[in-house]
Parts: structure tokens; C-alpha cells; sequence
């Protein structure tokens, strides 16, 4: 290690790189400040996949493995529609560096409609899938319990559709914090809930998984209405509310909305569906493995989520910056915004390793399913780089709405690459469960690279 100057000051040369905390401090306060809020939302959610998952697991070890198999295709869809919402973002993030707020109303007007019509399509979709739960060779004990909690969750994918819409609005004016209160007061909801309906507390019906599916439901409906009321009450809220209702959904937001909405929502789709096609070779696997792919899979919840947070905050300041044509801060702010969702990746990764057996123990007391989600930490910890960057960069891409390559490589990684190294990674090369999550960080590395690649060339193109 040496000491150089520059601009002045004295920095650490650490492998020949220069840190200069002094051309990336304000980023990074300007990351922590917009993504804290979303952060402590999504920490939620988060908490909330714990609790579910440990209360289920504590439950029973067939319920926990049945709440895998169908949280996991719900996963993909809610992604779906969330990515979806997302094209939203830059839109607004563009119009309030520039003061339209009539103009962000009614992009947030038509950004609601389009959503409400995909989410309805993708319901559609889940619905089919139902039909054919049967025919996806799950263990045949797991399906009584399976089909009711897929009914529930899937009625609660409107309220969920229509809240990230909303959601996206607020994120892009910097107001993240109304996103925060409600998903944390609609978080604690969803747990309370599951302790009276799962196990029948208070004189409560003992409905088990069944009952964690209700009570998903009931939160997410009361989150809406939550956020209806926010909107429609809170003064800072108005001239937003004034577009919002004399708008009218042109065919031409239709679109941009449309063209941006669609490439994020399907290459984030296209990461989630390595996952739910890992949850079908898992369940090939037995019930046990199902169960401890939930656990590993509740745990990826925290690096999923916590990066996303920070990501959301990375696309809205270049979405602003971008608003303004000034390449300079947008290059600058995508590289503050890697620093710190690498950071999180650390410590995401400290927090897993360093609990071990202890976090798994909390799932479930099912030993061998334990033993089995704790070897899969070391394979967890390497995809969460990888994860990292390609939330860092696809963000960074859809902040200055270059979203069709984002598709395109999305689609390199995820289906050429991710899908078939799950499987052969898996049963030809007998990798079995710690195979199918290496396959994850190949597919993941491979992204990032080329979001990253591809966010600087269109850069240097602008600047």
C-alpha cells in the first residue's frame, strides 16, 4: 500500500486505484438519502419473508415446502409486474428535473392504466399455470396444500400491481419515505396476521399456509387503500393530483410508457424465471430439498432487496441528471450508486456467513433441511456480486431509458446461458441444489458485465 495525492488530498492506492472519497461523496450521500427510505420499505418486506417462512416452517415442514414451489412462481409474476412499473421511473424522474408536475400527473395516469391491463394479463397467466399445477411433477402430498394458498395469492396481485405504480411515483420526486411507512405499517399487518391465521390464535380459525395466504391479502389491500388516501390528502400531493385528473392517456404516453416498461419488466423476469425453473428441479429433488431451497431462498431476499433499494435510488438520480443533459454527474452517480450496492453485498454476505447453522435454525427445526440449505451459504455468497452489478447497471441503463439492450442481454444470460447451466449443472454434471445455485452466478456475472459495458458505451456516445 502507498499514499498518492490528489486534487490536494492524500488517498490509499490499493492495487494501483485511486479512491477518491472526495469526487464521490456527494453521490454517495445523495444514494443513502434516496435509497434509506426504500431500503427500510423493502426491509419490510423483507422481514415479512422471514417471518412468513419461519412461522410457516415452524408450522410444518410440508407446508414450508408447499409455500416454496407456489411463492416461487408468484415471485416471477410480482417481479413482472414490478419491473413493469419501473418504466415509470426515468419518466417522472425526467419531468421533475424540469418542474412539469401537470405532466408527471398524467404520465402517472397512463402509467396506472397500462399497469392495471398488464398485471390482469399476467393473472391470466398464473391462472393457466394453476390449471396445470398438477402436471409440474411436485411431490403429490404437497398439492392439497399448495392449491388454496395459490388462489389467495394470486387475488392479491392487483392491490400489489396498482401500489407499485403509485410507488414508482413517489420514488422518482424524491419522496420515498411515504413508499416506507407504508410497506413497514403494512409489513407489521401481514405478520400480525399470520400469527392469529396461522396457527389460530386469539379464537382465530387455524388455517395454517392457508391462513399466511389471507393474511397476505388482507395487508396488500390495506396498503392500497393506505396509499389512495396519502395521495388524495396530502397538500404536497396537489398539483400532481391536478394533472392526474385532467389528463388524458394518449396513445403516445401509451407507448413511451409502454417501451420503456416492457424491456425492464421482461429482463427482470428473465432473472426470476432461472429461479422458479430452479424451483421445479428442485422439487424433482424431494419435498426436504424444496423446503431448504425456501430457506436459501428467504435469505437471497435480503441481498435481492437491499440492492434493489439502492438501485432504485441509482436510476432516479441519473434519471435526473439525465433530465438535464449533464453526463458528467449521471456517470458519476451510477459509479457512487456500484460503490454502495457492492458494500451492502459485503455486508449481506458477512451477516449469512457469519450466522450460519444459527439464521437456518430459525426456518424450521427440521434438521435435514437445515444441513441442506447450509451448504449452499458458500454458492449463495458468490452470486450476490453478481447480482450486485447487473442491479446496479440495469438500473443505471434504465435511468437514461436505454432499456432494449438491457432485453437483449438479458436474455444471453438469463435463458441461453442461466437456464440450461441450472439443469446441467444440476443432474448431468450431478451438482444437484449446490449446482443449480452456481448456475445462478454464472447467469448473474454475466449480466452485470454486459449492463455494464453497455450503460459506459452509451454514455461515452452522449458525453
Amino acid at each position: 500500500m502507498e499514499y498518492e495525492e490528489f486534487n490536494g488530498i492524500k488517498l490509499l492506492s490499493l492495487w494501483g486505484m485511486n479512491v477518491a472519497v472526495s469526487k464521490y461523496g456527494k453521490y454517495y450521500k445523495q444514494v443513502l438519502v434516496l435509497g434509506l427510505p426504500i431500503l427500510l420499505g423493502q426491509l419490510g418486506v423483507i422481514i415479512t419473508g422471514f417471518v412468513d417462512t419461519i412461522m410457516v416452517g415452524q408450522y410444518a415442514t410440508d407446508a414450508l415446502a408447499a409455500a416454496s414451489f407456489v411463492n416461487s412462481l408468484f415471485n416471477l409474476m410480482n417481479i413482472v409486474c414490478l419491473g413493469f412499473s419501473y418504466g415509470l421511473t426515468p419518466i417522472v424522474g425526467a419531468y421533475y428535473g424540469k418542474g412539469e408536475t401537470a405532466r408527471i400527473g398524467e404520465a402517472v395516469k397512463a402509467g396506472l392504466v397500462l399497469n392495471v391491463i398488464f398485471g390482469i394479463f399476467c393473472m391470466g397467466l398464473m391462472l393457466l399455470c394453476y390449471v396445470f399445477l398438477d402436471e409440474m411433477g411436485q411431490p403429490e402430498e404437497l398439492l392439497p396444500l399448495m392449491r388454496p394458498y395459490y388462489i389467495v395469492i394470486l387475488l392479491s396481485m392487483l392491490p400489489v400491481v396498482i401500489v407499485n405504480v403509485f410507488r414508482q411515483f413517489t420514488d422518482a420526486i424524491t419522496d420515498t419515505k411515504v413508499a416506507m411507512v407504508i410497506l413497514l405499517s403494512g409489513n407489521a399487518l401481514n405478520i400480525f396476521g399470520n400469527w392469529l391465521l396461522i396457527y389460530g390464535n386469539w379464537g382465530c380459525p387455524e388455517w395454517g399456509l392457508y391462513g399466511a395466504g389471507v393474511s397476505t391479502l388482507i395487508a396488500r389491500v390495506l396498503m392500497l387503500v393506505a396509499y389512495c388516501l396519502c395521495l388524495l390528502k396530502f397538500s404536497r400531493y396537489k398539483e400532481y393530483l391536478r394533472g392526474f385528473i385532467a389528463g388524458i392517456v394518449s396513445l403516445k404516453d401509451l407507448k413511451l410508457i409502454g417501451k420503456l416498461s416492457l424491456p425492464v419488466s421482461m429482463q427482470m423476469g428473465m432473472e426470476t424465471a432461472i429461479f422458479t425453473f430452479a424451483t421445479v428441479l428442485v422439487g424433482w429433488l424431494g419435498a426436504e430439498y424444496l423446503a431448504a431451497y425456501q430457506v436459501i431462498l428467504a435469505l437471497g431476499t435480503i441481498g435481492f432487496m437491499v440492492y434493489y433499494s439502492f438501485g432504485a435510488s441509482l436510476s432516479i438520480m441519473v434519471a435526473n441528471y439525465s433530465g438535464v443533459n449533464d453526463t458528467v454527474q449521471v456517470r458519476r452517480s451510477a459509479a457512487a450508486g456500484y460503490h454502495v450496492i457492492l458494500a451492502s453485498a459485503v455486508l449481506a454476505s458477512l451477516l449469512v456467513l457469519l450466522g450460519g447453522k444459527g439464521i437456518l435454525g430459525l426456518f424450521t427445526p427440521d434438521e435435514i433441511v437445515v444441513n441442506i440449505a447450509y451448504s449452499l451459504i458458500i454458492p449463495w455468497i458468490v452470486y450476490q456480486f453478481g447480482d450486485a452489478t447487473q442491479v446496479a447497471y440495469a438500473n443505471a441503463l434504465r435511468g437514461i431509458k436505454c432499456v432494449m439492450p438491457v432485453m437483449k442481454f438479458a436474455f444471453i444470460a438469463y435463458v441461453v446461458i442461466g437456464l440450461p447451466a441450472a439443469f446441467l449443472f444440476a443432474f448431468p454434471f450431478k451438482g444437484g441444489i449446490i449446482g443449480i445455485y452456481l448456475s445462478f452466478a454464472v447467469a448473474l456475472f454475466v449480466a452485470g458485465v454486459l449492463f455494464m459495458q453497455c450503460f459506459y458505451k452509451e454514455i461515452s456516445r452522449k458525453g
